[in-house]
């Protein structure tokens, strides 16, 4: 048996013999044969190829991954994500410098030999048989290529990379196969733009364009001498050779690549020790990759067309396939966002909430009849890193695009029963006797069986002073529960299901509403942005439109851009024109002087609702104008915090109330977003004034929705409804606390209610 060398490698002789194993395999491939087992030489592999001949006859290049680029629709950045950070460009494109300096040091015979060097190899063997050790190689610049290939094709499996990288025969066998059929077919110019483009130069960058950007922040074609010669010496080690973490050791690497540049003919000596003498002449740019990188607070609307773009069908058949493309990327992605709507999202969030507060806010903003999505943020900023109070959770989207489950919408819900009444035939001065309190009326029609109250569980307002008879308008305007439950009761639940299903309102887990009474109170978990494109059907005189993110994508194969398929809004009836012009004049009471007076815009026609839930839990404002829908959301994700005595954005509230925080933040995103735009108007209805009642008290304070800071049913109920409202005076006070005596039947309040609609 061979004796090892003390240090416990192979023996001088024994290292030889290797190598020499490997200029026989080199001999018979070139030749085309068979390969027998050399296990004499101790270079047997498992799992080797065992002849050469089966092997595929065609290697199999994946497309490069490259970043991918999010623009905004004006084709401003937004950000760049990638798997891997490469920018492929063409041979022209990259510095004569640089073409030359790679050559010289990893294959400076690369112009005269095929894809194997045999008199490569015959020096490398004579080499390392005298150092006693394998000391060079004899791997072609077509081969490493071809390697290059294989760990390409990979991807960021650990497992495939492990054997895309294995010493073994099967694999070398492989490789050099690969690498004759690759000078047949593409030619040394194409071979070198392809090795360039897909080698690896550390520190993140992949290619020879990133890594130009990453280390000079200059394109390729740029580069200068000594700045190639630093280039081509990383590739070796990115590791060992990287120059932001060891200079020094960088340095003599692309001094010993301009030495060998100046060997072969590539430069003069004098050029040469000139080069040598320059300092690195770094210009470090940092990899700027993922939605932390967002522009304008864009950061969750990034991440949500990524969740997008590898959640819709239209980019690939299956979960798999989405993903490869993205995670592929070289995709360019030109979003709906509005620069200056969005710019006007974030002013106004961060004006109006800090990100340290207790709770948060969420806002979007969609354009009705397109569906286009213009604005999405939100007060915490997106990211990972607690002790700054970030989240990767989007708060505007439902469970599956953003991972929140959405927030109970309060009074910001009863538009849609009021919508679905006038559908069925109900007037808009419909009136009921909406008194102080109310035994849920039974049975009520659903689609199905009809609820029953079986328990006789009772409903009040706010106090005994409140009570009707109410007609729409003015139910509306003060948030009176008891009237929009009779509402419920006369038209049945089955038309708000449907109303609610042709506005695609459903909670933020997917599910369809529940059919409840308590629904027309706004206990369930609905996203903002699904309340934003929801209202801006009523802006759109009935037609409801799919939001949308994306624009178009192209992608960057080969040297073309081709276009991909992307996602289209699709739009569709969801109530008369009549119906949505009656819903916009009873909104507009609501902001000229109901509960959201504060949100008011004073220079075009708007129209909104407020919602406050259970002991201020959520507070909402749900507002538009003829072109553009807006939700704002303020609360805690965990739901675990009331909103009274709180201080938000360096305001203290006593109790907060839908028209005095989230209400602000909607009049200020929407006014900058709107700042030069066309004031549109609503077609006009008239709704006749109700016969005015004296009041019993008129100078008491409301809630939001009439019931109290308690909430839904006097705060009886974790997750019901505590929304309130103000009176025609505009301002919001605060309501007293009702104790119920009353008890709730089973399946009246159904959902997550006032559950967990997220984390902070």
């Amino acid at each position: 048996m061979p004796k090892k060398r003390s240090g416990g490698g192979l023996s001088p002789t024994q290292q030889a013999a290797k190598f020499l194993g490997v200029s026989v395999l080199a001999g018979a491939v070139m030749a085309g044969i068979a390969l027998p087992a050399v296990g004499a030489l101790g270079l047997a592999a498992k799992g080797s190829v065992e002849s050469f001949d089966e092997l595929p006859a065609n290697l199999k290049t994946p497309p490069l991954s490259q970043r991918t680029t999010i623009l905004d629709a004006d084709g401003g950045l937004i950000a760049t994500v990638y798997s891997r950070d490469r920018t492929v460009v063409d041979l022209k494109d990259i510095s004569p410098y640089m073409q030359k300096a790679i050559v010289a040091i990893e294959d400076s015979r690369f112009y005269e030999h095929g894809a194997i060097d045999l008199k490569g190899v015959l020096r490398a063997l004579n080499k390392n048989a005298r150092s006693g050790e394998v000391s060079e190689g004899a791997s072609t610049l077509t081969q490493q290529y071809v390697k290059n290939v294989f760990v390409e094709e990979a991807g960021d499996d650990p497992t495939k990379v492990a054997q895309a990288t294995q010493q073994t025969i099967g694999r070398k066998i492989q490789e050099l196969k690969y690498a004759i059929q690759v000078e047949e077919e593409l030619g040394k110019k194409k071979i070198l733009e392809n090795y360039l483009n897909i080698t690896f130069f550390g520190q993140q960058a992949y290619g020879v364009e990133a890594a130009s950007q990453r280390y000079f922040s200059k394109p390729a074609k740029d580069l200068n001498l000594q700045e190639s010669a630093l280039l081509a010496g990383i590739v070796q080690s990115p590791s060992r050779y990287d120059p932001v973490n060891d200079e020094a050791e960088a340095k003599k690497r692309r001094n010993v690549v301009l030495k060998r540049m100046a060997e072969v003919g590539n430069i003069s000596p004098e050029q040469a020790a000139e080069a040598m003498r320059s300092p690195l002449g770094l210009k470090v740019s940092r990899p700027q990759n993922g939605c932390t990188t967002a522009v304008k607070g864009a950061g969750f609307f990034c991440a949500y067309v990524r969740n997008v773009f590898l959640n819709d069908p239209v980019f690939g058949k299956d979960k798999q396939t989405r993903a490869k493309l993205w995670n592929q990327g070289g995709l360019t992605i030109r979003t709906t966002l509005d620069p200056q709507a969005q710019e006007s999202v974030q002013q106004s969030l961060k004006d109006h909430v800090n990100k340290s507060d207790e709770v948060a806010a969420a806002a979007t903003l969609v354009e009705p009849g397109t569906g286009k999505i213009v604005g999405m943020g939100q007060s915490k900023p997106y990211g990972s890193n607690a002790k700054e109070h970030e989240t990767e959770i989007n708060y505007s989207v439902n469970y599956e695009m953003g991972t929140s489950a959405g927030f109970p919408t309060g009074s910001t819900f009863k538009p849609f029963v009021a919508a679905a009444a006038l559908e069925a035939g109900r007037p808009s001065t419909q009136e009921y006797p909406s008194p102080y309190e109310l035994t849920v009326p039974s049975p009520i029609q659903t689609c199905g069986k009809p609820y029953t109250n079986d328990d006789g569980a009772k409903i009040p307002n706010e106090n005994e002073s409140e009570k009707g008879p109410y007609q729409l308008k003015e139910a509306m305007a003060l948030s009176v529960n008891t009237y929009f439950i009779e509402m419920v009761a006369d038209i049945g639940l089955c038309p708000v299901a449907e109303m609610a299903e042709k506005l695609h309102v459903r909670q933020g887990s997917g599910k369809k509403m529940p059919q409840v009474p308590s629904i027309a109170l706004g206990t369930e978990s609905v996203s903002p942005l699904t309340m934003a494109s929801a209202y801006a059907a009523f802006a759109n005189r009935g037609m409801y439109c799919t939001p949308i993110a994306i624009e178009s994508v192209t992608q960057r194969v080969g040297n073309k851009n081709e276009s991909l398929e992307v996602p289209k809004s699709s739009c569709s009836r969801a109530m008369s024109e009549n119906t949505a012009d009656t819903i916009n004049a009873l909104l507009k009471g609501v902001v000229d002087s109901g509960t959201g007076q504060q949100a008011g815009l004073g220079d075009r026609d708007n129209a909104g609702k407020t919602g406050t839930t259970d002991e201020r839990r959520n507070a909402w404002f749900v507002g538009y104008t003829p072109n553009l829908s807006g939700a704002v959301w303020v609360g805690s994700a965990t739901q675990q915090v009331k909103m009274q005595d709180i201080t938000i954005g360096g305001v203290y509230h006593e109790l907060v109330y839908g028209a005095d925080t989230p209400g602000p933040i909607w009049k200020d995103a929407m006014t900058g977003a709107l700042e030069g735009k066309e004031a549109e108007s609503f077609v006009p209805v008239h709704i006749p004034d109700p016969k005015p009642k004296k009041p019993e008290n008129p100078d008491r304070d409301r809630d939001d929705d009439g019931n109290g800071d308690g909430g839904f049913i006097g705060g009886l109920i974790n997750g019901g409804n505590g929304n309130g409202g103000n009176g025609n005076g505009g301002g919001d006070g605060g309501g007293g606390e009702p104790d119920p005596e009353f008890s709730i039947p089973e399946g009246f309040i159904q959902g997550p209610g006032n559950g967990p609609g997220g984390r902070d």
